[in-house]
């Protein structure tokens, strides 16, 4: 049974913010698929739900030559997945977009509330940690950007203040040639489930490496240290797997119902050596067919 709270749709930002500012104990709604859950299980108690689905600016989705994508936070998972724009420029993020949950619930669920709920294993989180991505916040004290990377400040915790509200999520620019990226999931079972451990990697025109991995430390990371290695030598099957190997010294998963944290840290493993070694046979025949891509 639903606990008892005041539910507002408000039209337009302001009145969002201004309602955020007045009302404590208020939860944002846009997909819903993890709030009502919570709310259907008492796990969190609300006096107010703010519903801010019919606010013009959570709405908007674009991709502007040299500027970037923006993503507005009430944009779906499965309208991130089927623009053309970004299945062109953002791979590892469609793959992303793709693996999370069901088709039915990324039909509800929006990729601002998937980082939002700031779970460690968010399946879009280390997409958007790989290309850069800025989240845009708002309240009626103004507006702040901040790096996806700082965002996440804990197991279900983040920057956002109580009276503050995600309203969309940007991502730079990609170059128009040698950008390629790719997001592997390990899962206990094929299909929509949880991520066991899950890595997404680019490698950019001049040989960078943006590296980040979920469900295998307190927050979604980037694996800097490891960036660093692969940036600093031409990319081999044999760097492939030494880099699988060091993944393991940067993480530190825990174990629970899904999987121990021994397991954890050989899959990452595998999943790291396996993201390479398919950007590496990209780079070599751009014809080979690959669950990676290559604009």
């Amino acid at each position: 049974m639903l606990s008892r709270f005041d539910y507002f749709r408000p039209q337009v930002l302001e009145d969002a913010l201004t309602f955020l500012q007045e009302n404590t104990n208020t939860k944002i709604l846009a997909g819903g698929t993890d709030l009502m859950v919570m709310l259907r299980r008492n796990a969190v108690m609300a006096e107010h739900i703010l519903d801010i689905k019919s606010i013009p600016e959570t709405k908007r989705l674009e991709y502007t030559p040299g500027g970037g994508l923006y993503i507005g936070a009430s944009i779906t998972v499965n309208e991130v997945a089927q623009a053309d724009f970004i299945q062109q420029k953002y791979i590892a993020l469609i793959q992303g977009a793709n693996s999370l949950a069901s088709y039915q619930l990324r039909n509800r669920a929006t990729l601002a509330g998937n980082i939002c709920n700031a779970s460690p294993g968010a399946d879009l989180a280390a997409p958007l940690l790989v290309y850069e991505a800025i989240v845009h916040i708002a309240s009626s004290r103004g507006t702040r950007q901040v790096a996806c990377e700082e965002f996440f400040t804990g197991v279900k915790k983040t920057v956002l203040q109580e009276d503050e509200m995600v309203i969309g999520i940007s991502l730079p620019d990609v170059a128009d040639t040698e950008d390629c990226s790719i997001f592997l999931k390990q899962a206990r079972i094929k299909g929509h489930d949880l991520g066991i451990a899950a890595v997404a990697i680019r490698r950019t025109p001049d040989n960078g490496y943006r590296i980040a991995m979920t469900a295998v430390a307190p927050t979604p990371i980037r694996l800097k240290a490891l960036e660093a290695m692969l940036t600093a030598k031409p990319l081999t099957a044999e760097l492939a797997g030494q880099a699988g190997s060091e993944a393991g010294k940067l993480i530190n998963p825990i174990s629970d119902v899904r999987a121990s944290a021994q397991y954890r840290l050989h899959i990452s493993g595998i999943l790291v050596k396996r993201a390479l070694t398919e950007l590496l046979v990209m780079g070599r025949n751009e014809n080979v067919p690959s669950t990676s891509g290559k604009r």
